[in-house]
């Protein structure tokens, strides 16, 4: 396929890319598109960590999550599973997870999506080079094959866009060993489920293994340091995503800090603060992550981060210097990679000229993936609380859904966030079985602002659980705007 550009140069631009995750793979297509020479860096494989050892393996894991679980509940829908015995009596065999088949499945399938992704780059034309790239001043970027060798290739650009990710932050009293103290990153070379997994931080990847282990059938601890799981999410859903845990048999330890972890060599010993210890067979710490931006020559190219080591940029994507930008988990925008893809395209059409629509974070949505799945999009509850934006809310339960009933579905809700007087659709949370999906409708309203009588107006299916979304917004038409309450 040949890219023509609808655009004019004097000459070819000349774009030069850091990083081939989604940020990257995005900002080359797009450059390519619009007519440009790339040169695409990447020192791993193409997709980076999000392709093969961040979402598209944690999501296959958690696929197989759900799968246990739907088998699992089958019973109450009225599927049951028997084997004969010798004697003739039926036997109701127990789900089993074969692990080693999990994760064998999951890192081809991350192979196959990375290798789909250079097949697409190819076919552009753009130019993908092996190595570890270097910014050199504002105008070049040096590769080596290795971080620091002298074995270098140099690529001159008029415009250079850094998408290096980043990696688990590890602490000193708790060093991941790759054995029984894991990072998310660690997980897919075990042979067999762990027996006791203890998991160090519940924020959103915390929560997701956790969850995904604990349905797989590991025995689950969760240490948090807040007094709830999910901090900074919607209190409603967290509230939710604990009672499902509990229910499951997770032993939830809220406001508890863990000071260190050590490798027993039959199991770990993990000692919180207070000085409790608990005994597991492994343990994995999510507590946060830090951005891939060290000795890659930022800081001498002029480029601003932050104390953190994250890459300031504008809504655009724009770094302090003009002809550089960044994407991704490695900057002070949102990590997501479905960000970090918009932010790439964005900064090449910036860059080139093509139309720019600067990004808004209250128009991301998001998505949890635990069981069940949390997702939001726009102004949350909390603002209104904290009177950041003047709003109000309406919340029902999926458990009064007919869908829901028919599909044995109990735990989740449609939350839907209006502007007081206009009734501007302006956030929304659902928590149910593929909120990554029924939250799409909602990101619609708020990115071309409906109010909640044009949402109530369009026909959902019934029975369905979209049908959840025009529900809500029906229950919120009232004739004098100004007299809506929760």
């Amino acid at each position: 396929m040949e890219y023509m550009s609808s655009l004019s140069f004097e000459r070819t631009q000349r774009v030069a890319i850091i990083g081939g995750g989604p940020g990257g793979y995005e900002a080359a297509l797009a450059a390519a598109q619009l007519g440009a020479e790339v040169t695409l860096v990447e020192r791993a494989s193409v997709g980076g960590a999000a392709v093969m050892t961040d979402v598209v393996p944690s999501k296959t894991l958690i696929a197989t999550a759900d799968a246990a679980v739907a088998i699992k509940g089958a019973s109450a829908l009225g599927v049951q599973l028997f084997a004969k015995g010798g004697d003739g009596k039926p036997l109701q065999p127990e789900v089993a997870i074969n692990l080693a088949a999990v994760n064998t499945r999951l890192l081809s399938l991350a192979r196959q999506q990375s290798d789909d992704m250079r097949a697409s780059l190819v076919e552009a034309g753009v130019r993908i080079v092996s190595g570890h790239g270097r910014l050199e001043g504002d105008s070049a970027v040096v590769i080596a094959t290795e971080p620091g060798g002298t074995d270098f290739d140099r690529v001159e650009a008029d415009t250079l866009l850094v998408s290096v990710g980043s990696s688990p932050r590890e602490l000193p009293s708790a060093k991941p060993d790759g054995d029984r103290i894991l990072t998310w990153t660690q997980l897919y070379g075990m042979r067999s489920l762990p027996k006791h997994l203890i998991v160090v931080g519940s924020g959103v990847t915390g929560a997701e293994f956790a969850s995904a282990y604990m349905n797989l059938g590991s025995k689950v601890t969760l240490v948090s340091s807040r007094d709830q799981v999910l901090p900074g999410e919607d209190s409603d859903a967290a509230a939710v995503l604990e009672k499902v845990f509990e229910r499951g048999g997770m032993t939830l330890l809220s406001k508890a800090r863990a000071e260190s972890v050590v490798n027993t060599g039959d199991g770990v010993v993990v000692t919180l603060a207070d000085g409790r210890t608990v005994e597991g067979s492994h343990c994995l710490m999510a507590v946060g992550s830090i951005p891939n931006t060290a000795g890659i020559g930022l800081e001498e190219a002029g480029v601003q981060l932050t104390s953190s080591g994250n890459i300031r940029v504008n809504r655009v994507a724009r770094t302090s210097v003009p002809n550089i930008y960044a994407a991704g988990d490695c900057t002070t925008f949102v990590p997501l990679a479905s960000v970090a893809s918009m932010q790439g395209r964005t900064a090449i059409f910036h860059a080139l000229g093509d139309v720019v629509i600067p990004l808004e974070r209250r128009r991301i949505s998001a998505n949890i993936f635990t069981a069940p799945e949390i997702a939001t999009v726009g102004w949350s509850e909390q603002d209104i609380a904290d009177g950041r934006i003047d709003g109000v809310v309406r919340k029902l339960p999926l458990s009064a859904n007919p869908r829901a009933k028919m599909q044995g579905i109990k735990d989740g809700f449609v939350k839907i966030i209006a502007r007081q007087g206009s009734g501007t659709v302006i956030g929304g949370v659902i928590v149910g079985p593929r909120a990554s999906e029924l939250i799409y409708p909602i990101a619609i309203a708020v990115e071309r602002r409906l109010t909640i009588d044009q949402v109530s107006r369009v026909f959902a299916v019934y029975p369905s659980l979209s049908a959840s979304i025009t529900d809500a917004t029906r229950a919120m038409h009232v004739v004098d705007r100004n007299d809506l309450d929760t």
